[in-house]
């Protein structure tokens, strides 16, 4: 399919069928990431349960490398598939170059962060010694080598918005594999290979990212044409630049300051028991794994709306919003129901103990009620974000990762005193949400008179 093909198909297919071609591949790919996230815990898991707490508490800090890339590449994928429906190449152009350089930039920060700041965060959030070491190690691998998971959203973003879905989830799915390839064997010394324990499972990781990000980029250059000659000259041009933050800065402050909060609630809960930290670590593996359908919606969503927006066709715009909520929602029920019905068995997969069983059956129980609520909360917002209002998709952001999500868990902590009645702070904060989500879409399709 030629680009012109492309970006037709953007313009003039049914709507139900351009959301599939353009988000089933994301989605797919999105779900082998999330189920390679999970094993890689489930593998942990088998080493002890400190090990599974040190990886939940690293977990915030990786997320704080996955905010600033995917924020990024959000921005990318919006503005560029905007100058391209406007017909503006050089501008198109500048967006791509500034990209490379700005991921440059970023991987520099956070080598420095991993050998300077790992330890540190590790002795502030914990005195007991094994999990403070093995997180150290786990965490200071994961930032040091940090840069195939910066490249690789990057450019697996700039696949989807040109049209080639199916290459991006070739290079997100490709990663994962090897990750699950390298996790058992780096972590148990499986074969030839030595047993590094938790630093097996951070090397897996980062050569899946890795490996993704280099197949990702020889896939750009092969495929997607109007990238090829800017994608691998690093430049930085400020209007490309506010360009991109302008649209990807709301995501990139709300999932930084998410990253932050988790390490709050961290907190909190260490105030009960290590093992409840290790159990709101499994709920976010599984949160995240549900979520990833949304993602691939997401990520198929922006340049179809951002490109019928550029050429002025508001009702394909209304017609894929209303498409992409109603399949979330159906989604995200049964998903809600399936986990109701399974605690035990998930609980199990994760080599559970009687007591990480015992605050894990409640902890999934409530946890899961947020999920159609969410769902369609983040698809408003990524809409917003894609059409010009990112200050309301910040507003909704803010709301649900951090103002209300920590405010719930300190609130109900300081109340019941109870790890029972703690995790209503989950479903609390995505009702909410979803309710002020719903007032200020409202007001966005006003504004763009929808």
């Amino acid at each position: 399919m030629s680009k012109n093909d492309r970006m037709q198909m953007m313009a003039e297919l049914p709507v139900h069928q351009v959301l599939i071609r353009m988000s089933l591949p994301m989605m797919i790919s999105f779900f082998i990431q999330a189920m390679y996230n999970i094993v890689d815990s489930m593998f942990v898991a088998r080493i002890s349960e400190n090990a599974l707490t040190a990886v939940s508490l690293a977990f915030p800090m990786q997320q704080i490398v996955t905010a600033i890339a995917v924020g990024t590449a959000t921005g990318v994928s919006a503005v560029w598939s905007r100058y391209m429906g406007m017909g503006k190449r050089e501008e198109a152009s500048a967006v791509i170059r500034t990209m490379t350089g700005m991921s440059l930039g970023f991987t520099a920060i956070f080598i420095l962060l991993g050998v300077f700041v790992s330890k540190p965060l590790y002795r502030v959030q914990t005195n007991v010694e094994e999990i403070a070491v093995m997180g150290t190690t786990y965490l200071t691998i994961n930032w040091v080598l940090s840069c195939g998971s910066i490249f690789s959203k990057y450019y697996e973003r700039l696949l989807v918005s040109a049209g080639r879905a199916t290459l991006s989830m070739l290079s997100m799915a490709a990663g994962a594999v090897i990750n699950l390839i390298f996790d058992p064997l780096l972590i148990f010394g499986l074969g030839p290979f030595p047993e590094l324990g938790i630093a097996g499972a951070a090397y897996a990781t980062v050569a899946g990212q890795i490996f993704s990000a280099i197949l990702a980029i020889i896939l750009n250059w092969k495929y997607n044409e109007p990238v090829r000659h800017e994608m691998l000259k690093p430049a930085f041009q400020t209007k490309a630049a506010g360009d991109i933050l302008r649209v990807g800065l709301p995501s990139m402050i709300t999932m930084g300051l998410s990253s932050m909060i988790s390490f709050m609630i961290n907190q909190i809960l260490l105030m009960f028991s290590t093992t409840a930290t290790a159990v709101y670590g499994v709920w976010m593996k599984l949160q995240n794994f549900c979520y990833m359908p949304i993602f691939g919606l997401n990520n198929g969503m922006v340049p179809i709306l951002s490109y019928n927006y550029g050429i002025g066709k508001k009702d394909r715009v209304k017609l894929t919003m209303k498409e992409a909520i109603l399949f979330s929602a159906a989604l995200m029920c049964f998903l809600m129901i399936l986990f109701e019905l399974i605690p035990g068995a998930i609980l199990t997969m994760f080599s559970a103990g009687a007591q990480m069983r015992a605050i894990g059956m409640v902890c999934l129980r409530l946890c899961v009620i947020s999920l159609p609520f969410a769902a369609v909360a983040m698809l408003l917002s990524t809409s917003m974000q894609a059409l010009d209002h990112a200050r309301f998709s910040l507003v909704i952001n803010l709301m649900r990762q951090c103002v209300l999500l920590i405010g719930s868990f300190a609130l109900l902590a300081y109340l019941t005193q109870s790890q029972k009645w703690i995790w209503l702070a989950v479903p609390i904060t995505e009702i909410i949400t979803f309710v002020v989500a719903l007032v200020l879409h409202r007001k966005f399709r006003k504004d763009l008179e929808m």
